[in-house]
């Protein structure tokens, strides 16, 4: 059962990771989604103790499962639950306004931004000293 669960941490992991460097923002968002439930199962995995339901009254000398672990994992999916909405959100808004998730198409669409902008302040540059030097010859 151990290696089984190992293995399958190991599966949801690299996936997550393999997801991570893909150029569609969706499948980084799964990616984040899949490594996220594989910590979440690393972390139930390893300190996994068998017993009752912590819920008391307690019977003496009765073996319960560890609270802590379950408040934490409950606290890293709620976590993560608002982590993937944040993200779809994002990812739902940058294609409404690039009509793109290909992390390529948004990069180039960044450096011509850029270079309007530029050229912007360039030609601001221009008019400044052009309303200058005929203040300069009216004066």
């Amino acid at each position: 059962m151990i290696v089984a669960t190992a293995i399958a941490v190991a599966i949801l992991f690299g996936a997550g990771a393999y997801l991570l460097l893909k150029r569609d923002l969706i499948r980084v968002v799964v990616g984040v989604v899949l490594m996220s439930n594989a910590i979440n199962l690393f972390i139930v995995s390893a300190s996994l103790r068998r017993g009752r339901a912590p819920i008391y009254p307690l019977p003496p000398d009765a073996r319960v499962a560890d609270p802590l672990v379950q408040a934490m994992t409950l606290t890293a999916i709620v976590i993560t639950f608002g982590v993937s909405a944040l993200l779809l959100s994002m990812v739902y808004r940058v294609y409404t306004s690039h009509l793109s998730l290909d992390l390529d198409d948004l990069a180039a669409a960044e450096e011509r931004a850029a270079a309007a902008d530029d050229r912007e302040a360039i030609a601001q540059a221009y008019a400044r000293e052009a309303a200058e030097r005929d203040r300069l010859e009216v004066g």
